[in-house]
C-alpha cells in the first residue's frame, strides 16, 4: 500500500520523527523554522496530512486557496487559535489536536512560576549572580506566602485541573472559573465562581488556564485587575492575548499587584521588551509541555490522530 505523504513543520522529538518516518512518506523541515503561507498553500497540494504546530497560521484567506488533495491537519498543540476551524471545516479537512497528554507538564510550570513570582526569584538570582548580595536583613526581600493562600483558577479544563491538584500540595483555597461549574469528582472541593468578577475579589494568587477566543482577549484588563486584591500574584501560562500587558505594568506600578509570572506573551517569539524593566515579573519563553515526557507524548498523540484518520475511523480528538 502506498504510504499517506506527511509534512511535519517543525523539528518534533525524534521518537515522533521515527514512528513518522516507519509509516508516512514524510518531510520534515530539519531548519525548524516556522511555516509560511505560502508554505502551507503549496503543502495542501503535496500532501495527504500536515503535523504543524502553533507557529502555522491557517488563516481564512490561505485555507481558501488550499488545494483539494490535503485532508487533515493533525497539530501538535492543545490550542488550536492558529487555525480558523470554520475556513477549515468548509474545506472539508479534519482538524485534531492533542489534549491530555500536556496538562502536568504545563500545570508544573504555572506552579514554578507562582512560586518564582512570590518569592522575587529574578531579583534573587541576580543580585547573587551579579554579586551584588553583600548583606541580609529580616526586610530583605520578603515575598508573598503560598501556603494556606487563596488561589483563583480561570478554566478548570484539564491543565486547570492539574494545577489545583498540585496547589492543594500547598494547602490553597481552590476558587475558579468555568464555562460550567464541575461536577464533585472533578472539582475536588474547589469553590465555584459564575463570573470572572467574583472569582478575582478573593484570589490572592490568580492563575490563567483558559483558551484564546475573541470573548477571552484582554480578559485581564485595568477593571479587572483592580478587581484584585491589593498585593495579588498572576500567572499565565495559556496564551499571551489574555493579558493586557499595558494594563498588567500599570497594576504593577500601583501595587495592585504584587507579581506575575508568565510564559506566553501578546507577541511571540519575541515577548514585549517593556516588561524587561520589572524584577518581580518571572518570564519564560512559552515553554510550558516543555519536558521529553510531554514532547514524544505529544508527537504520538499526533499520529495516533492520522493513523486513526486513515484507518477510516474517526480521530479521538476531532475539534
Amino acid at each position: 500500500m502506498t504510504k499517506k505523504r506527511l509534512w511535519i513543520t517543525r523539528r518534533l522529538s525524534d521518537a515522533t520523527l521515527d514512528r513518522a518516518k516507519r509509516d508516512y512518506d514524510v518531510v520534515i523541515n530539519y531548519d525548524d523554522t516556522p511555516g509560511t503561507a505560502a508554505d502551507l498553500i503549496a503543502a495542501s497540494a503535496d500532501f495527504d496530512a500536515i503535523i504543524p504546530c502553533h507557529s502555522e497560521l491557517f488563516s481564512p484567506e490561505v485555507v481558501a486557496q488550499f488545494s483539494d488533495r490535503l485532508q487533515i491537519v493533525a497539530n501538535h498543540s492543545v490550542g488550536v487559535d492558529h487555525c480558523d476551524l470554520p475556513a477549515l471545516e468548509g474545506r472539508k479537512i479534519v482538524v485534531t489536536n492533542t489534549p491530555d497528554v500536556l496538562s502536568d507538564a504545563t500545570a508544573e510550570l504555572a506552579m514554578l512560576l507562582m512560586l518564582g513570582a512570590a518569592r522575587h526569584a529574578v531579583a534573587g538570582d541576580r543580585i547573587v549572580r551579579t554579586g551584588s548580595w553583600d548583606s541580609w536583613s529580616p526586610a530583605f526581600m520578603v515575598g508573598k506566602q503560598v501556603t494556606g493562600a487563596r488561589l483563583g483558577i480561570v478554566g478548570m479544563g484539564r491543565v486547570g485541573r492539574a494545577f489545583a491538584a498540585k496547589a492543594r500540595g500547598f494547602d490553597m483555597e481552590i476558587h475558579y472559573f468555568n464555562r460550567s461549574e464541575l461536577p464533585p469528582h472533578q472539582a475536588q472541593s474547589a469553590i465555584y465562581h459564575d463570573s470572572v468578577e467574583s472569582l478575582l475579589e478573593v484570589a490572592d494568587f490568580l492563575s490563567l488556564h483558559c483558551p484564546a477566543t475573541p470573548e477571552t482577549l484582554d480578559l485581564m484588563n485595568v477593571d479587572r485587575f483592580a478587581r484584585l486584591p491589593t498585593g495579588a500574584v498572576i500567572v499565565n501560562t495559556a496564551r499571551g492575548a489574555l493579558v493586557d500587558e499595558d494594563a498588567l505594568m500599570a497594576a504593577l506600578d500601583s501595587g495592585q499587584v504584587a507579581a506575575a509570572g508568565l510564559d506566553c506573551f501578546k507577541i511571540e517569539p519575541g515577548g514585549n521588551p517593556a516588561l524587561a524593566k520589572y524584577d518581580n515579573i518571572f518570564m519564560l519563553p512559552h515553554i510550558g509541555s516543555a519536558t521529553r515526557t510531554t514532547r514524544d507524548a505529544m508527537g504520538f498523540r499526533a499520529l495516533d490522530n492520522l493513523d486513526e484518520f486513515f484507518a477510516g475511523k474517526i480521530p479521538k480528538d476531532t475539534l
